[in-house]
């Protein structure tokens, strides 16, 4: 059997020793990397400011045309059945306020259609129309009254006039080119 005798001051010592490491283990912080640089961020590289496109066009402005076309009338007591070319002229203002336009229009339409000692004479239109800037487009939606006149029957009539159209812009120049629009009543 052996005894391993430790003197008092060798087991303080070791005590001390021993105290001392694991206090040193418990207290130190835990270091983890690599032989390499440390990582520093880079500020980040400036941007241009995003370009801003205006996909739509400007539709501000006066704007008159002409327009020719077919006519088919009748009325239901068959005392007028007529067909022949009709012609005329149109002329307004829209103001482009971004995406909707607001405008007004004045039209005036002549007629080529007799039915014996019967015809009409003139159709005119006062229209106001709100529309889409959809750059060279722009459909519209229009309202307004139309009046009637005809020689023979000595027939005027005033009613209400309502649409649907859509105007392409040929270019970005004042004096633009329009489609005719398509009228619905």
């Amino acid at each position: 059997m052996s005894f391993i005798i430790v003197k008092k001051d060798e087991k303080m010592k070791l005590t001390l020793l021993t105290t001392a490491a694991l206090l040193g283990i418990a207290i130190s912080p835990a270091l983890a990397g690599n032989l390499d640089e440390p990582f520093i961020p880079q500020s980040p590289i400036p941007m241009a400011p995003p370009i801003m496109v205006n996909t739509g066009g400007d539709w501000t402005g006066f704007y008159a045309g002409g327009s020719l076309g077919y006519a088919d009338a009748s009325d239901d007591t068959a005392a007028f059945d007529a067909d022949g070319v009709t012609y005329g002229l149109h002329g307004g203002y829209d103001y482009d306020f971004g995406t909707v336009v607001i405008g007004a229009e004045l039209e005036i339409s002549g007629f080529d259609v007799v039915d014996g000692a019967n015809s009409i004479d003139t159709v005119t239109r006062a229209k106001l129309r709100a529309g889409y800037d959809a750059g060279a487009f722009m459909p519209y939606v229009t309202a307004g009254i139309a009046d009637l006149d005809m020689d023979g029957l000595s027939l005027s009539d005033t009613w209400a006039a309502y649409g649907l159209g859509m105007d392409y812009k040929y270019s970005d120049d004042p004096y633009r080119w329009r489609s005719p629009p398509a009228r619905i009543r």
